[in-house]
């Protein structure tokens, strides 16, 4: 007659701890800060496509100087519908391009998204992405952390 009684208990229990933890855990990128502490970036631009439609790249160049080991595994580009990191790898004996691994940096590391090499892909543009104008691309490490910058936004002839 008790084991229902204590079924019960242990059940009501259960749900009170779960709420309990439910209540005060928050997932990485609400609890992320703005800035990532000794990521440093430079000479960022975007270029457009020559032609309408096709994504843009994202060039910059990465100087890391904090405390930890760091993985940037995504990035985001405001007025592009989804934005991707891509580098050059070999493939088959051809050189092709392909989403990137999280980059992996070292306190002192410097990396360079450059023209045939890493950069970032933005795709499916707004029109409000012009030529003259600026964005803001926000780069996302492992664990939420999150790092913006404002780029400047060039015509597809413009240099790289």
């Amino acid at each position: 007659m008790l084991k229902p009684v204590y079924a019960a208990l242990l059940l009501a229990g259960t749900g009170l701890g779960l709420a309990a933890c439910s209540d005060s855990a928050e997932t990485p990128s609400e609890i992320a800060p703005e800035g990532i502490a000794g990521l440093e970036i430079t000479n960022a631009r975007m270029m457009l496509p020559p032609v309408a439609g096709n994504p843009a790249a994202v060039y910059f160049d990465i100087a890391y100087d904090g405390e930890r080991n760091l993985a940037l595994r995504s990035a985001d580009v405001a007025g592009a519908e989804r934005a991707v990191m891509h580098d050059m790898m070999e493939y088959d004996f051809e050189m092709t391009m392909g989403e990137m691994p999280p980059l992996m940096l070292q306190p002192g590391d410097r990396v360079s998204f450059e023209p045939g090499g890493k950069h970032v892909m933005a795709f499916d543009l707004l029109p409000e992405l012009a030529a003259g104008g600026t964005t803001e691309v926000t780069l996302i490490a492992a664990g939420g952390d999150k790092h913006s910058f404002a780029v400047p936004i060039q015509a597809a002839g413009e240099e790289r």
